[in-house]
């Protein structure tokens, strides 16, 4: 039987579901730190127990996105806070490739966020 987090994922058609499964993958990989957990019906991640992201698909703009917990911390021109006053995400296009550069520089500060 499959877990909620899985269903999460394959509910999606494939092209996002693709998008979402490496962005998971993406997540998981970047630190031995990082885990996952099913938490507000949503893939939660966390960093020795705090949360720190998550990824979602966006209702308006029907795209795959990672939300930074403390995005409010993180500087980058590409991650929106649109409503939020804490979190920001990053709108991902799932017909292109994982803009990796771009996620690589967020998760670095907001790494560093965790680990001080």
């Amino acid at each position: 039987m499959l877990r909620d987090i899985d269903n999460y994922f394959l509910q999606h058609d494939e092209q996002t579901n693709s998008c979402l499964q490496s962005l998971r993958a993406y997540i998981l990989a970047k630190d031995k730190n990082l885990t996952e957990a099913w938490k507000y019906r949503m893939p939660m991640y966390y960093y020795k127990g705090k949360m720190c992201c998550y990824v979602w698909v966006h209702k308006k703009f029907k795209q795959p996105y990672v939300g930074i917990v403390e995005g409010s911390k993180v500087k980058h021109p590409d991650l929106l806070a649109e409503k939020r006053s804490r979190m920001k995400i990053i709108l991902i296009d799932p017909a292109k490739d994982i803009p990796v550069k771009k996620l690589n520089d967020i998760f670095k500060q907001m790494l560093a966020l965790y680990k001080d």
